[in-house]
């Protein structure tokens, strides 16, 4: 389905030219950056390129962990009992992944990218009963938050810092996850959608810290290839209250900074006819014949990013 350029496939198909460990690190290095959704097929194409199961494996091996907690990819547990985020929050040991919502830890197997079984969290791999109550409040606001705003998004809370924090008076950190995605290679369209929220409740001034990072990913590959890779950080402060309040005001303050980065993005989509699209063709091209700027939404690139984007008129 998604196929490599001939260049490349020849360049990792030289046997004269690389040493084993040359190819384990080209092969990796397609894996990595495959766009959301799509690493499988990457891996299918460098797995028939190599014809060599042993560097094949290694390659996969060292770079699907790395591509499934970046892409805070979601698995779900054998008994359908909940769903884990692969992240690097949420990683207690090799291959084992904590939710703290249900109070589990999964062990996944990364390649085939399958959760193998589960088993209860340890009383160390959980946070204490007072940071509990503010993870816990926090994660029922962002659960309301993310399925009003994401289809199918998926979220969760971390206590990364000070988990054994017992009573007023220290500090500890919370880490909000959200990772929504759109597969339809069908269509020759993929696209997801990450943040993550760094919160830090510091006692000594009263206030919590909020650090957010949000990354778009988009690639649509019908007669072409296009992708979007487009990031955006920001801060944010409040004061500390009681969990509950604390989680709404949080919520509040994550929820405005994703739709305003949301809509900067659509604005910016909106202006591709007479920006982007511009700056890649030559003012009068070689056929001697203007292009159309005054009907741009004749081509299907343009006309399915609007679909997508719900922009359309």
């Amino acid at each position: 389905m998604i196929k490599m350029l001939e260049e490349d496939k020849d360049f990792l198909e030289s046997e004269t030219q690389l040493t084993d460990d040359q190819k384990i690190e080209i092969a990796k290095w397609f894996l990595l950056n495959a766009p959301a959704g799509e690493i499988q097929y990457v891996a299918k194409d460098v797995r028939a390129i190599l014809k060599d199961e042993n560097i094949y494996k290694k390659a996969a091996e060292e770079s699907f962990p790395s591509y499934n907690k970046s892409h805070l990819i979601c698995l779900e547990f054998p008994n359908r009992s909940g769903d884990v985020l692969i992240t690097s929050f949420s990683e207690v040991d090799k291959d084992e992944y904590l939710d703290p919502r249900t109070a589990q830890v999964a062990r996944v197997d990364h390649v085939k990218q399958v959760c193998k079984d589960v088993r209860p969290a340890r009383d160390e791999e959980l946070p204490s009963a007072f940071v509990e109550e503010y993870r816990s409040a926090m994660d029922a606001e962002i659960m309301k938050y993310v399925s009003e705003t994401y289809p199918k998004g998926i979220c969760s809370v971390y206590c990364t810092k000070g988990k054994d924090v017992e009573e007023p008076g220290f500090d500890f950190e919370l880490v909000v996850v959200i990772s929504a995605a759109r597969h339809s290679p069908q269509n020759f369209c993929n696209g997801s959608w990450r943040s993550i929220w760094n919160i830090e409740f510091k006692d000594d001034i009263q206030s919590v810290e909020v650090r957010g990072e949000m990354q778009v990913g988009a690639h649509y590959f019908e007669e072409g290839n296009v992708q979007l890779d487009a990031k955006h950080k920001c801060k944010d402060t409040t004061l500390i209250q009681s969990p509950d309040d604390s989680a709404i005001s949080l919520v509040n303050t994550i929820r405005h900074h994703e739709t305003e980065y949301l809509a900067s993005l659509q604005t910016s989509y909106l202006k591709l006819p007479d920006t982007t699209f511009k700056d890649l063709r030559r003012k009068l091209p070689v056929t001697r014949t203007l292009f159309p700027w005054h009907n741009t939404a004749q081509f299907s690139l343009t006309r399915d990013i609007e679909k997508e984007l719900g922009i359309g008129k």
